[in-house]
């Protein structure tokens, strides 16, 4: 048996391993609300690389948050984003493996293996009805053949993945979610089924998915789309979800996952009436969040706090093209927008932090200056000791805006509103 995962999960991203605990202490004021859900601290090995840091310091973090507010429930270390070749420096720290298998969607796969897999399912040919989704789903023989010439190769590949570290960490010792969110088109709902299907016929115990929704999904702003339809597909994949479970023996506790590239505030209502209606589990992460709001307690510090901020801020615009290449498909930042470094110097640390929260509905907020700082923090590892040992010592302010963003901004309205 597999690690089981409980029914509601956070990722937590930190970028620089400092906030863990102040993370914790959100986690902790749901719980006493009794709402319970666990942490699962994340971090990318592209992050890791830009920063210079190791995956042993995601879980040292996280593992000393643990022990010092004395926390009692389950906590996870995720292997965000992974691959074969990178997978091995998470293994010895990582209880929750992110399989990314993005660069195999698409990838023909072998005519004699789609029809085996299409033999191997019969039921899925016809009008399907599944509870939850008003109008059955038609599906033929040729659709099906369609969706597996482009995911069959990605969830062989997937299959692979969870082999190899089943055979290194043992299959009891790690949760397991696929990615399948970092394409060009959203999956829909017979696209998912099929995909479910073939997990399960590749034998892999699969307890989160994250597939891709229609709309934008950009760093460190709110979704961008039309919302009517997110709930209706969010809506859909948790019916497909469940049918897939019982009528392929996947794991009970299979759940969506959403990516949400921090910040989705708008699609929150739709996820919590959902998760109401349905009693389904979740998994969302949000991992850049954290870094911002670093910066706005910097800021919010003055002195030589806000003189870091803004340095951040001048060497960021002056790299942009640098920074924002690696993120430019979930990125839209008007370089109209973005002030000045000579304008951004002159500021007070309220016009700073005004620009740079997140609250759309004040007169101050940037869009364009939070995206460019969002994808910026290669300018603060850069820095080094100077970024690190101003964290410590604006410590009080920047954990104040950690904790109450997280619980404000993100697990009230998703679980407790």
């Amino acid at each position: 048996m597999p690690l089981i995962i409980e029914k509601y999960s956070f990722g937590v991203g930190d970028r620089f391993a400092h906030q863990a605990r102040a993370q914790l202490k959100a986690i902790q004021q749901a719980a006493a609300q009794g709402v319970d859900i666990v942490p699962v601290w994340n971090k990318s090995n592209r992050e890791h690389l830009t920063i210079g840091s190791e995956p042993l310091s995601c879980r040292a973090a996280a593992d000393a948050a643990v022990e010092e507010l004395g926390w009692s429930g389950s906590h996870y270390v995720d292997a965000d984003h992974i691959n074969l070749e990178i997978v091995d420096r998470f293994l010895d720290n990582s209880d929750f493996f992110t399989i990314d298998v993005a660069d195999a969607i698409g990838s023909p796969a072998d005519e004699a293996e789609v029809n085996a897999f299409i033999d191997s399912v019969p039921d899925l040919i016809g009008k399907l009805s599944i509870d939850g989704i008003p109008e059955p789903l038609e599906m033929s023989r040729p659709s099906i053949a369609a969706t597996a010439n482009q995911y069959l190769k990605a969830v062989q590949l997937a299959g692979e993945i969870y082999r190899y570290i089943a055979s290194k960490n043992g299959a009891e010792n790690f949760v397991t979610e696929i990615s399948m969110d970092e394409t060009d088109s959203p999956q829909t709902p017979p696209e998912l089924l099929v995909i479910l299907a073939a997990i399960a016929k590749e034998g892999i115990p699969i307890q989160t998915i994250a597939p891709k929704f229609t709309g934008r999904f950009n760093k460190g702003v709110d979704y961008v789309g039309d919302l009517e339809q997110f709930e209706k597909e969010f809506e859909d994949d948790l019916a497909v979800i469940a049918y897939a479970v019982k009528q392929y023996g996947l794991p009970p506790n299979l759940k969506l996952s959403v990516h949400s590239g921090s910040d989705k505030f708008s699609i929150y209502g739709p996820i919590r009436r959902a998760l109401k209606k349905t009693g389904a589990g979740l998994h969302i992460k949000t991992a850049g969040t954290t870094w911002l709001e670093e910066l706005i307690g910097l800021a919010e510090a003055g002195g030589d706090g806000l003189a870091l901020a803004k340095d951040v801020y001048v060497q960021a615009y002056n790299h942009r093209d640098e920074l924002c290449q690696p993120y430019a498909t979930v990125i839209d930042i008007d370089p109209e927008k973005l002030p000045s470094p000579e304008l951004v110097q002159g500021w007070s640390a309220e016009q700073y932090v005004n620009a740079l929260r997140h609250d759309p509905n004040h007169g101050e907020f940037n869009s364009s200056f939070r995206q460019l700082l969002h994808v910026g923090y290669k300018i603060a590892a850069k820095m080094g000791d100077r970024y690190l040992d101003m964290l410590d010592q604006c410590e009080a302010s920047i954990s104040r805006n950690v904790t109450e963003n997280l619980y404000e901004r993100h697990l009230k309205p998703l679980f407790l509103d």
